[in-house]
């Protein structure tokens, strides 16, 4: 048997949680490690790993047991990207990075590129540019002992931004390009299966809220599958495309089948997600060797979760990895020269030794000379003006010269204290300005305590009262406005449950508040 599984990892790179038996430290090397034994698969694609070749480290390219290939993105860094890892029995006899052919090596690729006229070489470039695509070719062997050669297309296809039309534009194009490589390796002979991330809710079963989405069935996207895939059903008479949604094939009404929700929302709480992620396979190669086709929501870690599928067939391993693989990589190999090898000292000759030896110590008595005669030569403080010697730290408390300062020779006239012109002469008086004056200070005291007081609460109030959804009376969250226009970073208050049916009374309601500003 052989199993196949694709993940939507949203980063290679970032510690993974929801994986069986975590560790304290959960650094992503030993997390990658964790992950490909958890899914048991003889290969395994993953999509968005957001490493470039710079950031890729040798942890998270060579794991013991597998052989890894990847893809990068040249334009940005933490963003896109694509990696294949295979099980030392399932080692491919060719690799190649990208779908135009223009990052191939001439040694060891797949080949079989078809007609690309309809794209000039700069939109090629460009469609390969965002590491969006990996192909590793395999040799199968069947029950009936027949060797057949299995292409698998990891692909992580591009995402429509609606306030972007030119990222359409470029999906559909992607789009294109990915069917012209798979229909010209189905030509040459060869199984193909394409597995990942295709961005594109399928029928409106694949999606929860398909019925007010407007225009559903008109999204250039589900037409360009419509085009790809046969109809539902393996057995099926009508078959349009020359490929087939695995999972459809064995659950072709199974709903709630999801494999992306959002994460801000938690809308995976409540299964209100959409299916994005395939294994498309060939006619025959499903109908003939298709054993299951399977998702799996219970592993955490990403917005997405892994899609897989079983065939009936045994891997036949390459004796050699092609040149693709990462631990071909100058940095890994062991080929590429570090900077710490220019450092390390070279091995002279005992003359040599001792005539540098000399060298330095004449060196060194000469410095200590020419010090001695600076110091000699250097003039002291005292010597020199006190304008230009170093000032002691008393001289900034003295009284600066610019303020006059009273004469100890002039008096000044004597006038009568206050306290003796307000006090009383009789004992009676001298009781009542006694009590005036406890009063007096008591209520300046209390006066001031209450200023004190209503200060520091203005000071420290504290935020303010979170509001109540209107829907549950339950206390809202505070979210930002992060989409460009006049409320960019703008505060508000929603529900706090996570999203999901409009229907089901769990789910947030339709609570909304700005925020006072603070």
């Amino acid at each position: 048997m052989l199993r196949v599984v694709s993940w939507n990892i949203n980063g290679i790179r970032r510690p993974l949680q929801g994986v069986a038996n975590q560790e304290p430290s959960n650094c992503a090397a030993v997390a990658v490690g964790r992950i490909l034994d958890e899914l048991d698969a003889d290969i395994v694609c993953l999509q968005e790993t957001k490493v470039t070749r710079d950031a890729l480290t040798e942890p998270l390219a060579i794991v013991e047991g597998y052989n890894s290939y990847f893809s990068f993105s040249r334009n940005r860094s933490g963003y896109s990207g694509v990696a294949t890892f295979c099980k030392d029995n399932a080692t491919p006899v060719a690799a190649e990075e990208g779908l135009s052919g223009l990052f191939a090596t001439q040694n060891g690729d797949v080949g079989c590129y078809g007609n690309m006229d309809e794209f000039t070489q700069e939109e090629l470039r460009a469609l390969d540019s965002e590491g969006r695509a990996l192909l590793t070719q395999h040799k199968i062997r069947t029950w009936e002992g027949k060797e057949k050669t299995l292409t698998l297309i990891n692909v992580y296809c591009p995402h429509a931004d609606p306030g972007r039309p030119e990222r359409l534009v470029f999906k559909m194009r992607f789009y294109r390009l990915l069917q012209i490589r798979a229909e010209a390796l189905l030509a040459a002979g060869s199984h193909v299966i394409i597995l990942g991330d295709l961005n594109t809710a399928h029928r409106p079963i694949d999606h929860w809220d398909a019925v007010n989405l407007e225009c559903f069935e008109e999204d250039p996207g589900r037409k360009w599958m419509d085009s790809l895939l046969s109809s539902l059903g393996c057995q099926s008479a009508s078959h349009v495309g020359p490929f087939i949604d695995s999972y459809r094939c064995f659950q072709p009404k199974q709903e709630g089948a999801f494999t992306c929700w959002s994460a801000v929302t938690g809308a995976r709480h409540l299964n209100y997600g959409s299916r994005l992620d395939y294994v498309l396979g060939d006619r025959t190669l499903v109908i003939d060797t298709f054993q299951a086709s399977f998702l799996l929501p219970e592993v955490m870690g990403s917005d997405h979760c892994p899609v897989g599928a079983v065939l009936s067939v045994s891997s036949v391993p390459a004796k050699q990895c092609p040149p693709l693989c990462t631990r071909f990589l100058p940095e890994f190999a062991g080929t590429q020269l570090k900077i710490l090898r220019f450092l390390v000292p070279l091995e002279q000759s005992p003359v040599l030794e001792q005539s540098t030896l000399q060298h330095n110590n004449q060196t060194r008595v000469q410095t200590c000379q020419n010090k001695a005669q600076v110091r000699l030569t250097r003039p002291r403080p005292s010597q020199v003006g006190s304008s230009r010697g170093q000032k002691n730290l008393k001289s900034y408390f003295q009284p600066s010269p610019s303020c006059p300062q009273a004469s100890p020779d002039i008096e000044l006239p004597s006038l009568p204290l206050m306290s003796t012109l307000m006090t009383p002469k009789t004992p009676e008086e001298k009781a009542v300005a006694k009590v005036v004056t406890g009063q007096a200070k008591t209520s300046e005291a209390k006066d001031e305590k209450e200023l004190r007081t209503s200060f520091w609460k203005s000071v420290l109030a504290g935020p303010l009262r979170t509001p109540l959804c209107g829907g549950h009376r339950e206390p809202c969250v505070m979210r930002t406005v992060k989409k460009p226009g006049p409320n960019l970073g703008r505060r508000f208050y929603m529900c706090a449950r996570p999203r999901g049916p409009p229907t089901d009374p769990s789910s947030r309601c339709n609570f909304f508040l700005w925020s006072r500003p603070s």
